[in-house]
């Protein structure tokens, strides 16, 4: 529980934090914590909500900009990454978002098969706000828990062009060692502004991540030539963090932007620092703000995955 609180005080001076409680009894906790931490009552909100994990970035709905301007939920349907059963309070998450934030809540279907919805996950996509989408086939396109059987390549891309505004996909390879979703790119690949990509990078070829980086690393590189200018900076691992034997899947690319400020996981490992300074010169005008997530990884997830922005409504048609 400290962990929640220092996210939302990191938080609540740049935006207001809705958080989700399972039942009453943890929202008293969350809001001791909370008073304990020094967060100001004025920076988070308490909504009691069921469910059946706390990864809102996968069970939650994606905000999008409407051609007017406006606002809307895209909530996908959501299986628990196609590999666990317990999800059905889950399914009802979006329908909160709507209403705490008072925005439409649309249900994208297939576009294969319309009579069925669309399942995605918010970490498995990552966008530059200009039309630009990365996604690895591992995730969509392998044959391990597969979220839409039979969707193709051109199936997904329509999909994003349709429901997300994208131009062009980039598809990555493989996510990294350990990811429970099975190839979330918000755990390898993210973007830092328009023509910016970060990338986890391990330099040890003895790594498992070495290999399914360079390849990731050299996709980026050929998209570039062919998408304008994309810059790919790199930042490190940390080491490897296991528990019982597992490897988990710690990286600093699950990082998340809010207005003003990033929160970056870190894991007591000296490339904590090289990763936080990486984003804070690429990211000058946002504070850069470490959260310890050894906590978080031991299950399976960390910042990102935690969290979901509201975008702000625009007069700019995208």
């Amino acid at each position: 529980p400290w962990v929640y609180a220092e996210i939302v005080r990191a938080l609540h001076r740049y935006e207001r934090v809705e958080i989700l409680c399972h039942d009453e009894g943890v929202q008293e906790a969350a809001a001791q914590a909370l008073w304990a931490h020094g967060v100001s009552p004025d920076g988070f909100r308490l909504h009691v909500t069921p469910n059946d994990r706390v990864w809102v970035r996968d069970s939650g709905p994606t905000g999008v900009l409407r051609a007017d301007g406006s606002v809307a939920w895209c909530n996908w349907a959501f299986t628990a990454w196609a590999k666990y059963e317990n999800y059905a309070r889950d399914l009802e998450v979006g329908k909160v978002f709507a209403g705490v934030s008072g925005l439409p809540r649309l249900e994208p279907p297939r576009p294969d098969r319309p009579d069925q919805r669309l399942v995605l996950e918010g970490g498995g996509i990552e966008v530059n706000g200009q039309g630009l989408l990365l996604v690895t086939e591992e995730w969509l396109l392998s044959d391990v828990q597969v979220r839409n059987p039979g969707m193709t390549r051109d199936d997904y891309e329509r999909a994003f062009r349709d429901w997300l505004g994208v131009r062009q996909t980039i598809w990555l390879g493989e996510g990294c060692v350990g990811d429970d979703t099975h190839g979330h790119v918000d755990d390898i690949a993210r973007f830092v502004d328009p023509t910016t990509v970060v990338l986890a990078y391990e330099e040890d070829p003895a790594d498992e991540n070495h290999r399914r980086m360079a390849d990731n690393l050299e996709r980026l590189q050929l998209a570039g030539g062919r998408h304008g200018a994309l810059r790919v900076v790199t930042l490190p691992f940390p080491r490897a963090v296991e528990m019982n034997g597992e490897r988990l899947p710690a990286s600093y690319a699950n990082f998340y932007v809010a207005n003003g400020v990033v929160i970056v996981p870190t894991f007591n490992d000296r490339n904590d620092r090289v990763a936080l300074n990486t984003l804070a010169e690429l990211m000058p005008a946002h504070d850069v703000v470490g959260i310890h997530a050894v906590d978080l990884v031991w299950g399976l997830g960390t910042l990102h995955c935690l969290t979901q922005q509201q975008p702000a409504a625009t007069t700019r048609p995208r």
